[in-house]
């Protein structure tokens, strides 16, 4: 080991088709960004973390070793006390000790942490204003989920499902959720709700993207502009939810359906304000101003899993994890 080593900490989002690492310096900001695709199974994942920290290291001139601290992103189940991540399906991982894993072969502590929750702590860092204390990253992806930033710190909750707010069920007569319940939110406000609620933007058997959807809305398509309608309607449940259950300061944007921009900011930020026409209540909570997206030209799992590095549990032995 060198005998000073970097203040620079290094992160790793390991994503289902992409893996991106950066390398923040002291002072927080990325001075180094590196892209792969992600390998599948196991071994893959293994091998993918360890290029992508290595290679960082590589053109930062140092040795992995020499980095402050190295945390990893990645989607499923992860417990962050022990590295074990289970469940993550587009990565055909079904149970694996990741954070011992990466110690065996970088030869150092690693840090991991699911990538929602790593990605709260990246906005926060990069977009929250700076009195915010808390925030709310709420992900639109395949999938919805949100990841709690609350006094600073990441809130997992008691058994590491705070957050799941794609779970609740807002309508009893909807369709069966992959997590076995009956109309929860993930199935009306997310990527994966697009083809459910616009069967007429799928072309041969390809799902539509939000991007065709909102186009499509734009240009009068009826049925395009009822999803659409419905879509932001319940992203903007979703924010309530967040905001009604633990009043973050901020609630911010991320996933696939974020790179809509403006008109998807622009369209949930109007049906807030149209709740609040009704409801002294809501209007005084200021739903709207609370609500930002996240930036595109970053990966904030990435910066959050560097960042997830100076607070968490590294694994440098491998500890048995319970059944």
């Amino acid at each position: 080991m060198s005998a000073v080593r970097s203040p620079e900490r290094v992160g790793v989002d390991i994503g289902g088709t992409k893996t991106h690492g950066v390398v923040l310096d002291a002072g927080g900001s990325v001075v180094e960004q590196w892209r792969s695709p992600t390998g599948f199974g196991p071994e893959q994942v293994v091998a993918t973390a360890v290029a992508a920290v290595e290679r960082l290291a590589e053109l930062r001139g140092i040795a992995p070793l020499d980095f402050a601290t190295v945390g990893i992103g990645i989607p499923g189940r992860v417990d962050s006390q022990t590295g074990h991540v289970s469940h993550a399906v587009n990565l055909g991982v079904d149970s694996l000790d990741l954070g011992p894993r990466l110690a065996e072969r970088l030869g150092r502590p690693v840090h991991v942490e699911n990538d929602v929750n790593a990605a709260a702590l990246g906005a926060h860092h990069l977009v929250a204003r700076r009195e915010s204390r808390s925030l709310a990253y709420l992900n639109l992806g395949t999938g919805l989920a949100a990841g709690l930033v609350l006094d600073g710190a990441l809130w997992r909750g008691a058994r590491g499902v705070a957050g799941e707010i794609g779970h609740i069920p807002v309508d009893p007569s909807g369709d069966v959720c992959a997590c076995g319940q009956r109309g929860c939110l993930e199935t009306l406000a997310s990527g994966s709700a697009l083809a459910r609620l616009w069967p007429e933007g799928s072309v041969d058997g390809r799902a539509p993207r939000a991007g065709e959807l909102f186009a499509a809305a734009e240009a009068g398509d009826a049925a395009a502009v009822r999803a659409a309608e419905r879509i932001v309607d319940n992203i903007a449940a979703a924010v309530r939810i967040l905001v009604l259950t633990v009043d973050v300061d901020a609630v911010v944007i991320g996933g696939g359906l974020s790179s809509l921009g403006a008109p998807l900011l622009g369209g949930v930020r109007a049906r807030l304000a149209a709740d609040a026409r009704t409801s002294p209540f809501l209007a005084s909570l200021d739903l709207g101003e609370r609500l930002l997206l996240v930036p595109r030209d970053v990966d904030v799992a990435a910066v959050g899993a560097a960042l997830v590095g100076s607070t968490a549990h590294p694994h440098l032995e491998h500890e048995p994890v319970p059944a």
